[in-house]
Protein backbone atom coordinates (compact mmCIF):
# COMPACT_ATOMS: atom_id res chain seq x y z
CA UNK A 1 0.00 0.00 0.00
CA UNK A 2 2.81 2.40 0.91
CA UNK A 3 4.54 1.65 -2.39
CA UNK A 4 1.28 2.30 -4.26
CA UNK A 5 0.78 5.67 -2.51
CA UNK A 6 4.40 6.61 -3.26
CA UNK A 7 3.84 5.81 -6.94
CA UNK A 8 0.71 7.99 -6.99
CA UNK A 9 2.55 10.85 -5.27
CA UNK A 10 5.41 10.71 -7.76
CA UNK A 11 2.97 10.64 -10.68
CA UNK A 12 1.06 13.67 -9.35
CA UNK A 13 4.31 15.58 -8.83
CA UNK A 14 5.42 14.72 -12.37
CA UNK A 15 2.08 15.89 -13.75
CA UNK A 16 2.37 19.17 -11.84
CA UNK A 17 5.83 19.75 -13.29
CA UNK A 18 4.53 18.95 -16.77
CA UNK A 19 1.64 21.39 -16.38
CA UNK A 20 4.05 24.12 -15.24
CA UNK A 21 6.29 23.44 -18.21
CA UNK A 22 3.32 23.62 -20.57
CA UNK A 23 2.31 27.01 -19.19
CA UNK A 24 5.82 28.33 -19.91
CA UNK A 25 5.75 27.29 -23.58
CA UNK A 26 7.29 29.91 -25.84
CA UNK A 27 9.22 31.70 -23.11
CA UNK A 28 12.92 32.44 -23.52
CA UNK A 29 15.27 32.77 -20.55
CA UNK A 30 17.23 36.03 -20.72
CA UNK A 31 19.37 35.71 -17.57
CA UNK A 32 21.48 32.57 -17.22
CA UNK A 33 21.82 32.80 -13.44
CA UNK A 34 25.60 32.54 -13.66
CA UNK A 35 26.99 35.54 -15.56
CA UNK A 36 26.11 39.11 -16.51
CA UNK A 37 26.13 38.15 -20.20
CA UNK A 38 23.49 40.18 -22.03
CA UNK A 39 23.20 42.79 -19.29
CA UNK A 40 24.66 46.29 -19.01
CA UNK A 41 24.70 48.55 -15.97
CA UNK A 42 23.73 52.21 -15.77
CA UNK A 43 25.49 54.66 -13.45
CA UNK A 44 28.62 52.49 -13.93
CA UNK A 45 27.75 50.79 -10.66
CA UNK A 46 28.11 47.10 -11.38
CA UNK A 47 29.24 46.88 -7.74
CA UNK A 48 25.55 47.33 -6.80
CA UNK A 49 24.89 43.94 -8.40
CA UNK A 50 25.98 40.38 -7.75
CA UNK A 51 24.87 36.89 -8.71
CA UNK A 52 23.96 34.58 -5.86
CA UNK A 53 22.27 31.16 -6.06
CA UNK A 54 21.09 31.83 -9.61
CA UNK A 55 19.62 35.23 -8.79
CA UNK A 56 20.59 38.74 -9.84
CA UNK A 57 20.90 40.57 -6.52
CA UNK A 58 20.46 44.35 -6.28
CA UNK A 59 22.13 45.92 -3.24
CA UNK A 60 23.91 49.26 -3.31
CA UNK A 61 23.76 52.76 -4.70
CA UNK A 62 21.28 53.55 -7.46
CA UNK A 63 21.94 51.51 -10.57
CA UNK A 64 19.94 49.81 -13.30
CA UNK A 65 20.69 46.53 -15.04
CA UNK A 66 19.49 46.71 -18.66
CA UNK A 67 18.94 43.69 -20.88
CA UNK A 68 21.00 44.23 -24.04
CA UNK A 69 21.11 40.65 -25.29
CA UNK A 70 18.58 41.14 -28.08
CA UNK A 71 18.64 44.11 -30.45
CA UNK A 72 15.03 43.64 -31.57
CA UNK A 73 12.76 45.81 -29.38
CA UNK A 74 10.14 44.09 -27.27
CA UNK A 75 6.72 45.56 -27.99
CA UNK A 76 4.01 42.97 -27.27
CA UNK A 77 5.13 40.32 -24.81
CA UNK A 78 4.69 38.35 -21.63
CA UNK A 79 7.50 38.86 -19.13
CA UNK A 80 7.94 36.78 -15.98
CA UNK A 81 10.49 37.05 -13.20
CA UNK A 82 10.71 35.54 -9.72
CA UNK A 83 11.35 38.24 -7.14
CA UNK A 84 12.20 38.32 -3.44
CA UNK A 85 12.71 41.37 -1.23
CA UNK A 86 14.23 41.77 2.19
CA UNK A 87 12.20 43.94 4.62
CA UNK A 88 12.32 47.66 3.85
CA UNK A 89 13.47 47.19 0.26
CA UNK A 90 12.46 49.05 -2.90
CA UNK A 91 13.13 47.91 -6.45
CA UNK A 92 11.61 47.97 -9.89
CA UNK A 93 11.13 46.21 -13.21
CA UNK A 94 11.26 48.40 -16.31
CA UNK A 95 9.82 47.58 -19.72
CA UNK A 96 9.70 49.46 -23.04
CA UNK A 97 12.86 51.16 -21.79
CA UNK A 98 16.36 51.61 -23.21
CA UNK A 99 19.90 51.70 -21.88
CA UNK A 100 20.73 54.88 -20.03
CA UNK A 101 24.16 55.71 -18.61
CA UNK A 102 22.95 57.50 -15.51
CA UNK A 103 19.92 58.54 -13.42
CA UNK A 104 16.45 56.96 -13.31
CA UNK A 105 15.41 55.52 -16.69
CA UNK A 106 13.37 58.01 -18.68
CA UNK A 107 11.99 55.63 -21.31
CA UNK A 108 9.22 53.15 -20.66
CA UNK A 109 7.41 52.16 -17.48
CA UNK A 110 8.49 51.00 -14.05
CA UNK A 111 6.56 48.14 -12.49
CA UNK A 112 7.12 48.63 -8.77
CA UNK A 113 8.73 46.11 -6.41
CA UNK A 114 7.98 47.13 -2.83
CA UNK A 115 6.41 45.19 0.01
CA UNK A 116 7.34 47.16 3.13
CA UNK A 117 9.54 50.12 2.17
CA UNK A 118 8.16 53.60 3.02
CA UNK A 119 6.90 54.47 -0.46
CA UNK A 120 3.14 53.75 -0.42
CA UNK A 121 3.19 52.59 -4.06
CA UNK A 122 3.49 48.83 -3.72
CA UNK A 123 4.41 45.78 -5.78
CA UNK A 124 2.82 45.67 -9.21
CA UNK A 125 2.10 49.39 -9.49
CA UNK A 126 2.85 51.05 -12.81
CA UNK A 127 4.75 53.79 -11.08
CA UNK A 128 2.86 57.10 -11.18
CA UNK A 129 0.50 55.73 -13.85
CA UNK A 130 -1.59 53.23 -11.88
CA UNK A 131 -0.52 53.05 -8.24
CA UNK A 132 -1.51 50.22 -5.90
CA UNK A 133 -1.35 50.75 -2.13
CA UNK A 134 -1.54 47.09 -1.06
CA UNK A 135 1.04 44.45 -1.91
CA UNK A 136 0.09 40.89 -2.86
CA UNK A 137 3.70 39.85 -2.21
CA UNK A 138 5.61 39.24 1.02
CA UNK A 139 9.17 39.97 2.10
CA UNK A 140 11.55 37.01 2.32
CA UNK A 141 9.31 34.91 0.04
CA UNK A 142 9.68 34.40 -3.71
CA UNK A 143 6.85 35.57 -5.91
CA UNK A 144 6.38 35.64 -9.68
CA UNK A 145 5.76 39.06 -11.21
CA UNK A 146 4.09 38.71 -14.61
CA UNK A 147 3.78 41.66 -16.99
CA UNK A 148 1.85 41.39 -20.25
CA UNK A 149 1.75 44.10 -22.91
CA UNK A 150 -0.59 43.63 -25.86
CA UNK A 151 -1.51 46.59 -28.00
CA UNK A 152 -2.46 49.42 -25.69
CA UNK A 153 -3.15 47.20 -22.67
CA UNK A 154 -0.83 46.32 -19.77
CA UNK A 155 -1.70 43.58 -17.28
CA UNK A 156 0.31 42.94 -14.12
CA UNK A 157 -0.06 39.79 -12.04
CA UNK A 158 1.62 38.55 -8.87
CA UNK A 159 1.58 34.78 -8.41
CA UNK A 160 -1.26 34.55 -10.92
CA UNK A 161 -3.44 37.18 -9.23
CA UNK A 162 -4.21 40.30 -11.25
CA UNK A 163 -2.85 43.46 -9.62
CA UNK A 164 -3.96 45.86 -12.33
CA UNK A 165 -5.02 46.27 -15.93
CA UNK A 166 -4.13 49.52 -17.67
CA UNK A 167 -5.38 50.63 -21.06
CA UNK A 168 -3.40 53.51 -22.50
CA UNK A 169 -5.83 56.17 -23.72
CA UNK A 170 -5.94 57.17 -27.36
CA UNK A 171 -3.75 60.19 -28.01
CA UNK A 172 -1.49 59.61 -24.98
CA UNK A 173 1.81 61.47 -25.25
CA UNK A 174 5.15 60.82 -23.61
CA UNK A 175 5.96 62.77 -20.48
CA UNK A 176 8.86 65.21 -20.34
CA UNK A 177 10.83 63.76 -17.41
CA UNK A 178 9.56 60.18 -17.62
CA UNK A 179 7.94 59.04 -20.86
CA UNK A 180 5.58 56.35 -19.54
CA UNK A 181 4.32 55.79 -23.06
CA UNK A 182 3.84 52.41 -24.75
CA UNK A 183 6.06 51.84 -27.74
CA UNK A 184 8.80 49.24 -27.48
CA UNK A 185 12.18 48.67 -25.93
CA UNK A 186 13.97 46.43 -23.49
CA UNK A 187 13.81 45.45 -19.81
CA UNK A 188 15.72 46.61 -16.76
CA UNK A 189 15.94 45.93 -13.05
CA UNK A 190 16.53 48.55 -10.40
CA UNK A 191 18.98 48.78 -7.53
CA UNK A 192 17.25 51.57 -5.59
CA UNK A 193 19.46 52.34 -2.62
CA UNK A 194 22.04 50.71 -0.27
CA UNK A 195 19.38 49.70 2.26
CA UNK A 196 17.34 47.75 -0.32
CA UNK A 197 18.10 44.10 -1.16
CA UNK A 198 16.07 42.64 -4.03
CA UNK A 199 16.63 39.33 -5.84
CA UNK A 200 15.53 38.59 -9.41
CA UNK A 201 15.75 35.11 -10.97
CA UNK A 202 14.16 32.91 -13.65
CA UNK A 203 13.86 35.89 -15.97
CA UNK A 204 11.95 34.87 -19.09
CA UNK A 205 10.00 36.52 -21.86
CA UNK A 206 7.68 35.46 -24.68
CA UNK A 207 7.15 37.72 -27.67
CA UNK A 208 3.56 38.14 -28.80
CA UNK A 209 4.34 39.68 -32.18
Amino acid sequence: MKRFLLTITVAVAALARLSAADSEEGFKTIFDGKTFDGWKFGDAKAKSWRIEDGALVAQGERSHAFYVGDEQPFKNFEFKVDVMTEPGSNGGIYFHTKYQETSWPKAGFECQVNVSQGDWKKTGSLYDVVNVATSLSQDNKWWTQHITVKGNKVTVKVDGKTVLEYTEPSGAVAGKDFERKLGGGTFAFQAHDPKSVVRYKNVRVKRLD
